[in-house]
């Protein structure tokens, strides 16, 4: 049963531990040490380097249509068999973007409102990054709903650092926590 584990950069080991993922999405700034761990080979760490923004600002890297392809594109090519653990800094913006971008992104009938409704019952503090969503809303086809339903659930609980949860790939998973 495939899911996403979802964490801030402090808390890889600790969700490495207790998921066992396969896969790694690290979406970070600058050149922070990421401690990749042992079990997730090198070539099943994608690591993308953008600032948690949502409009162009000089001197700092925006989300782009190039990183979301690449997001999309590693989650297409996971093979599911364990989980897909994506991280950000806080583990509250870019990685929570990421995730449910990856989530309808590999399940094109999904709802989008209902997952964005899950989104924040797993994750009060959860304020996915408006850039990365509707890059993804775009090139997912799905007409703005992306972005309206990321809207609707409004901004997380203002928090230094999100705590992990994960996200399952299906409503047939909803009991994974």
């Amino acid at each position: 049963m495939p899911y996403l584990a979802i964490c801030s950069l402090a808390r890889i080991a600790e969700t490495a531990r207790r998921h066992s993922p396969s896969h790694m999405l690290t979406v970070i700034s600058g050149d922070p040490a990421i401690d990749r761990p042992a079990a997730i080979r090198a070539d099943n760490h994608l690591r993308l380097d953008m600032n948690d923004i949502g409009v162009d600002t000089p001197g700092l890297i925006t989300p782009g249509e190039a990183h979301v392809r690449q997001i999309i594109d590693f989650a297409q090519r996971w093979d599911r068999a364990s989980p897909l653990l994506i991280h950000c800094f806080a583990g509250v913006s870019r990685s929570t973007a990421s995730a449910y971008a990856i989530a309808l992104a590999l399940d094109p009938d999904r709802d989008e409102a209902e997952l964005a409704r899950e989104l924040r019952l797993r994750s009060p503090t959860a304020t996915p990054n408006p850039k990365i969503v509707a890059i993804a809303d775009d090139l997912l086809g799905r007409g703005g709903r992306m972005v309206d339903a990321i809207g609707a659930i409004g901004r997380g609980a203002d928090c230094f650092e999100g705590t992990p949860f994960v996200l399952p790939l299906s409503d047939d998973h909803a009991h994974i926590m």
